[in-house]
């Protein structure tokens, strides 16, 4: 299988820097792409048996959904900012119009499944929780863009900012398989965007059979979890940004720490500090 996307480096438009769908991944349920926009440019889209959620990662975008007006979502000029995106629901079954207002980057998440959650709704920065989590050297941030808090059937969307030199999905842990009250099989995807671009993340992917990938993510390149543990490093000097999309049988972040880390989460919990806003230390 093939763990990373690399990034399209001409892409501009309707066409994808990086796609993935359900078939191409060889999984069930997650589908992503992403698309970089010059001002007035416009991107059509069906969520024929999706549920999606468009996220204006830096840029502002106006969106037409089934004949609902989303007027300057987004309003970040980069991932990089300490504020949180702004993002669309779509159930299932919506035609959707995207116009920019400005340079924009936008990403489309979507998980299969007839079924939504109400009527297209935009969702605020103040919509999403921001946390602290980790401490010292696996300290990162976290936005919820799509929580388990926010009404969805199946998407489960959250970004998060490794600082120089830290560590993030951290302690070790995995999701694909679904144990009652412990575990619940999610696919994942990780977009990343790494500044100074010219750098590379590093993120493991292994088990404790015979899967054991070490891959190096570059500025725009996409990297899927379909199973196993996947801890992530940034390199000292680069600051690394991450947007994750999960998708699984239930709606539920549940989770199996690797027993060698047990000592780091002795409560088995990796979750963190809420704050009004995350920023790093950079900033």
């Amino acid at each position: 299988m093939e763990w990373i996307v690399r990034a399209d480096p001409g892409a501009a438009g309707t066409r994808p820097v990086v796609r993935v769908t359900p078939e191409s991944a060889r999984w069930t349920y997650v589908g992503f792409e992403v698309y970089r926009l010059a001002p007035g440019d416009s991107l059509s889209l069906v969520t024929a048996g999706r549920e999606a959620a468009v996220i204006v990662l830096e840029g502002t975008c106006s969106l037409n959904v089934n004949g609902a007006r989303f007027d300057r979502v987004g309003g970040r000029t980069s991932v990089f900012d300490a504020g949180a995106p702004e993002a669309v629901y779509v159930p299932p079954g919506c035609s959707v119009t995207v116009d920019s207002d400005s340079r924009a980057e936008i990403a489309v998440a979507s998980a299969k499944t007839d079924r939504g959650a109400g009527e297209a709704r935009r969702i605020t920065a103040a919509d999403m929780p921001c946390e602290e989590r980790g401490d010292g050297s696996t300290l990162r941030y976290i936005h919820h863009i799509l929580d388990e808090h926010h009404p969805a059937h199946k998407l489960l969307l959250v970004e998060v900012i490794t600082p120089s030199g830290h560590w993030s999905s951290y302690p070790p842990h995995k999701h694909d398989e679904d144990i009652p009250d412990q575990e619940s099989y999610l696919e994942e995807t990780y977009y990343y965007r790494i500044r100074p671009s010219q750098g590379r993340a590093m993120q493991r992917v292994y088990d404790k059979r015979k899967l054991d990938a070490v891959l190096t993510p570059g500025d725009g390149d996409l990297v899927l979890v379909p199973r196993g543990y996947h801890p992530v490093a940034s390199p000292p000097g680069f600051t690394t940004y991450y947007l994750n999309v999960m998708s699984g049988h239930s709606r539920a972040w549940k989770y199996t720490l690797d027993d060698d880390y047990a000592h780091l989460a002795p409560s088995g919990d990796i979750t963190g500090r809420t704050a009004p806003v995350a920023r790093t230390p950079e900033q």
